[in-house]
């Protein structure tokens, strides 16, 4: 790789590898550590072509989940199997990962900077900019430099737009799949909300134990209605109306007990 090889974005490789390497290293406990993250599906991300893949995932906070899944990706490439013992797969990591992120937020602050220059794809949001609600057209210059990054790569992006449960998913998920024909991965990711802040960045409680599940590419027909693609989305990544339900004090204890068991079986 030459010295000052550029990406599509006009990104440095060079500089972008060792922004990775320094990251995973700094952040690499905070998954396993302080806590724990329990993977599944790892092996598919072996299958996957090294373009044109788009990740779909809920989301809990504004870099714990992304920066989690850098670790995932990398290790499971290097051949580990649904872990990220031994840092070593950072020393080579994939280095056309990008994701998707609000503009706004990719420019607050020098650390949403740096992560931003490791592979993010800024846009801007049609429905809230700074706090408040907006209402406005998507620019093409968006749909564009995601089409870009496909091409390129593999691109994570969160379809809800927000890291509140439960919210619906945004159309231009299903514009973009059925544009760019991307072959499209769910993950559904907890435990990040337990864990950290709602930026990501501040542990918050430790010993929480975290989770990851990869599963297999949707399919979807090729006239297939963006409301029939929304659905399919929601129920792949466990957001879809239907998951939620009220449950009880009595039920909430329980369901901490056991997931606090499931932390030692693992630790274990």
């Amino acid at each position: 790789m030459g010295l000052f090889k550029k990406n599509p974005f006009g990104h440095i490789l060079f500089l972008k590898k060792w922004l990775i390497r320094i990251m995973g290293s700094m952040t690499h406990s905070r998954y396993r550590g302080f806590n724990e993250l329990q993977i599944e599906g790892s092996e598919i991300l072996r299958e996957l072509p090294d373009t044109n893949v788009l990740f779909v995932s809920n989301h809990q906070t504004y870099f714990a989940d992304v920066v989690a899944m850098f670790h995932v990706f990398n290790a499971s490439l290097s051949g580990r199997e649904d872990n990220i013992k031994n840092i070593g797969y950072l020393w080579n990591p994939k280095l056309n990962i990008y994701y998707v992120a609000a503009k706004e937020t990719m420019k607050s602050g020098m650390l949403a900077r740096i992560l931003a220059y490791a592979g993010s794809v800024s846009v801007e949001r049609t429905w809230r900019d700074k706090g408040k609600d907006v209402n406005r057209q998507v620019k093409m210059s968006d749909i564009t430099n995601i089409g870009i990054a496909l091409k390129d790569g593999w691109v994570i992006t969160f379809p809800q737009g927000t890291t509140k449960p439960w919210k619906p998913i945004r159309k231009g998920t299903a514009h973009i799949i059925k544009k760019f024909n991307p072959v499209v991965v769910p993950i559904v990711i907890d435990g990040f909300r337990r864990s950290f802040d709602k930026k990501g960045i501040r542990i918050k409680k430790r010993g929480i134990l975290q989770s990851m599940v990869i599963k297999e590419p949707l399919v979807f027909d090729e006239n297939e209605s963006v409301d029939s693609m929304i659905e399919k989305i929601e129920f792949a990544i466990e957001q879809h109306p239907s998951f939620l339900k009220v449950i009880s004090k009595e039920e909430l204890e329980a369901e901490e007990a056991l997931h606090e068991q499931r932390r030692w079986s693992y630790k274990e």
